[in-house]
């Protein structure tokens, strides 16, 4: 089931009958509150979500999404009229899995969608990661640094976990941005190290273990 909350009702009965007519069961909301409602009695397999609503600030709905242990990693496309560069990495950073702007083609949506769902199908337990006295869990979705708690934005904390699944290994920001960021994401490669630096300082001296490539991207070591 694919969740849409979208307050035109033009756009969400034409995303209803796109979606349903290939086979992807959809059920759109208006409004917040029916959204919430219709959440804590069954979850999506996926989220597409407007910004600008009724209530409540699509980015807000993002954040409590992303907050709760149950939606956490529910994939969720934003759908949005907002179509600048700093509204879409702001969207991505919160949480977003990705980034349609209006007007949008269906086709695009469809394949998008399909995309993200398979990208989110599960392959198997996921254990937890250390290195050196980094220390992240993805099934309670936690972070240490030295034993200290970090709080980390989603992307950061996708970010970590791609780098500490692959410690010594030089990955490419276009390996980092098609892997964090999906394949479909046609943002520039100054994300990743913007998103690098923040990680960095969160993760205080513990950052120096991300090192720079120069020319290719970043990788991580077990050493400061």
């Amino acid at each position: 089931m694919i969740y849409l909350l979208e307050d035109d009702v033009s756009i969400r009965r034409l995303v209803e009958y796109a979606l349903t007519s290939s086979g992807l069961e959809t059920r759109g909301f208006e409004r917040p509150s029916d959204f919430w409602r219709e959440l804590d009695k069954s979850l999506p397999s996926l989220v597409l979500l407007d910004i600008m609503l009724p209530e409540e600030d699509g980015l807000e709905i993002l954040s409590k999404l992303r907050g709760r242990a149950d939606t956490a990693r529910l994939p969720v496309i934003m759908l949005t009229a907002r179509g600048t560069e700093y509204d879409k990495v702001l969207g991505l950073d919160r949480g977003a899995d990705d980034y349609i702007a209006k007007p949008f083609g269906i086709m695009e949506l469809i394949s998008r969608v399909r995309a993200l769902l398979r990208r989110s199908e599960p392959e198997g337990t996921e254990g937890e990661l250390e290195v050196g006295k980094l220390r992240l869990s993805p099934s309670t979705h936690t972070v240490t640094a030295g034993g200290e708690p970090v709080t980390l934005t989603y992307k950061e904390f996708e970010l970590l976990t791609l780098m500490m699944s692959k410690p010594g290994k030089v990955l490419t920001r276009d390996k980092i941005l098609r892997t964090v960021w999906g394949v479909e994401f046609d943002g520039e490669s100054r994300t990743v190290d913007v998103h690098i630096r923040t990680l960095r300082a969160k993760l205080g001296p513990f950052g120096e273990m991300i090192k720079t490539v120069r020319g290719i991207g970043y990788k991580m070591e077990d050493s400061l």
